[in-house]
């Protein structure tokens, strides 16, 4: 079971973890895109953690749902409208919700992971966030079915997304400001699969805890 308080936890870390890493991001952004991905997430996540305390008490539904909004109008790029419709589904998926069962957190990110593929137009291999989210959803989709609980689940499913992750590397990029660069952007790990990982960890971090 993940509580609401978990789920404002896990916003709480994934905003540190993404300042922590913002160089790192915008490093790997800067080799196969606009150099901006790292400042961008950290910029939108220090938005989205001064909105939260006025949401903080409200059903998860709503908690995510604002996030997602923050984020939309506060992030450039492509990444703002994906991880901003990541939120928005997840947080429609779960409304009215106080806690999580195992299924629910498994909706919760199937209901994002779709809105980022919609919004994005992306598939398997493409180069793009997509890459570390399948692997993740299937590895722990495999887990739950296997009997696993929560945690087990999310670190089955932390493994998928570096695998996925890493994966993005030898991958030409067939989307995105990366896609111009053609053959130039085999052999550079994609920015959006790093930080959709970074974000996963930070939840099963804060299950853990």
């Amino acid at each position: 079971m993940v509580t609401k308080d978990q789920i404002v936890k896990w916003l709480e870390k994934s905003a540190a973890v993404l300042d922590k890493n913002k160089d790192y991001l915008t490093q790997l952004d800067s080799a196969i895109g606009d150099a901006d991905h790292g400042t961008n997430m950290a910029r939108g996540f220090k938005k989205v953690m001064e909105k939260l305390p006025s949401v903080a008490d409200k059903d998860i539904g709503n908690i995510l749902k604002t996030t997602g909004m923050t984020l939309i109008s506060s992030v450039g790029g492509a990444s703002g409208p994906l991880y901003g419709t990541f939120f928005m589904r997840s947080g429609m998926a779960m409304a009215a919700k106080e806690e999580l069962s195992d299924e629910d957190l498994l909706q919760l990110l199937e209901a994002g992971v779709e809105g980022i593929v919609q919004r994005g137009r992306a598939q398997l291999e493409d180069k793009t966030m997509i890459d570390a989210w399948y692997p993740a959803l299937d590895a722990m989709r495999t887990a739950m079915n296997n009997g696993s609980n929560t945690v087990e689940a999310l670190q089955a499913s932390v493994a998928g997304a570096e695998k996925g992750m890493k994966a993005t590397i030898p991958l030409q990029a067939r989307k995105g400001r990366a896609s111009y660069l053609g053959e130039r952007s085999i052999g550079h790990q994609d920015p959006g699969a790093t930080s959709s990982y970074l974000m996963l960890n930070a939840l099963l971090e804060t299950v853990k805890e």
